[in-house]
């Protein structure tokens, strides 16, 4: 709504990126270390080698599916309870489940999480609960 000559405003939603890609220099006014944005940074890395937006995509819904469980270790079988939001948001794939294991491995292979065995997965640098 600004009116100034040469300027022109926007609004930017956060709401479809992951909490692991949302990196704060500054949070409430005080200054992050630089260490921990760096690290932040590194692990999210991967996803810049990411150019098929639609695997990006994927990841991304992957990640967010993940947050959403609110655990740093989970199961194969919970994340498959987001099967359904999954399906809506691809509704030409019919995959789901498969995409899902997909995205696991490759989110495994970029040192994002981690494999424990027995369809248990674990978020890299996190404490198990």
């Amino acid at each position: 709504m600004a009116r100034r000559a040469g300027w022109i405003g926007c609004y930017i939603s956060l709401l479809g990126i992951p909490h692991a890609g949302r990196i704060f220099l500054i949070r409430n006014g005080v200054v992050e270390q630089q260490s921990e944005v760096l690290a932040k940074w590194q692990k999210i890395l991967f996803l810049r080698e990411q150019k098929d937006v639609r695997a990006k995509g994927w990841l991304l819904s992957v990640m967010r599916c993940i947050e959403k469980m609110g655990k740093s270790t989970f199961t194969l079988e919970e994340i498959y309870r987001f099967e359904g939001v999954l399906r809506e948001t691809y509704p030409s794939n019919r995959h789901i489940k498969e995409k899902i294991r997909q995205k696991l491995q490759v989110l495994r292979d970029k040192g994002y999480l981690e494999f424990l065995g027995r369809g248990v997965y674990q978020l890299v640098g996190a404490n198990p609960k």
